[in-house]
């Protein structure tokens, strides 16, 4: 079953394959592109949410227009100044608490053009 549209997905040799790049899975080199990937559209938006989280407080700032590493270090940034903890997950940054005021005059001091969002 060899075809145009076929390709090689196990290797008894070394195990899984990458789709994208060809080689096995620990050696990816397509890996690391992955992770660069902006996921933010450019529109900062911050906000607070409740929503299933227990009730508790977390301001959410989504729409970042920066890659991995970058945006890591902006929410480490953003957490340092709130003096709270919180993460960074598919391109959203989470900071525990209500801090959408000193987060939002942080973003607009680091240049980006945030907005609040929300109610």
């Amino acid at each position: 079953m060899s075809g145009a549209g076929s390709r090689l997905v196990y290797s008894t040799e070394t195990g899984r394959l990458c789709a994208g790049c060809g080689a096995a899975i620990a050696a990816c080199r397509c890996a690391h592109m992955d992770q660069q990937t902006v996921l933010g559209n450019g529109q900062v938006k911050v906000s607070r949410q409740t929503k299933g989280r227990g009730g508790k407080c977390v301001t959410v700032v989504t729409g970042v227009a920066l890659a991995g590493d970058a945006l890591t270090a902006l929410g480490k940034q953003l957490r340092s100044r709130c003096g709270a903890g919180g993460t960074v997950k598919d391109g959203v940054i989470e900071i525990q608490g209500d801090h959408c005021d000193a987060v939002l005059q942080a973003l607009l001091q680091a240049g980006h053009a945030a907005k609040r969002g929300g109610g």
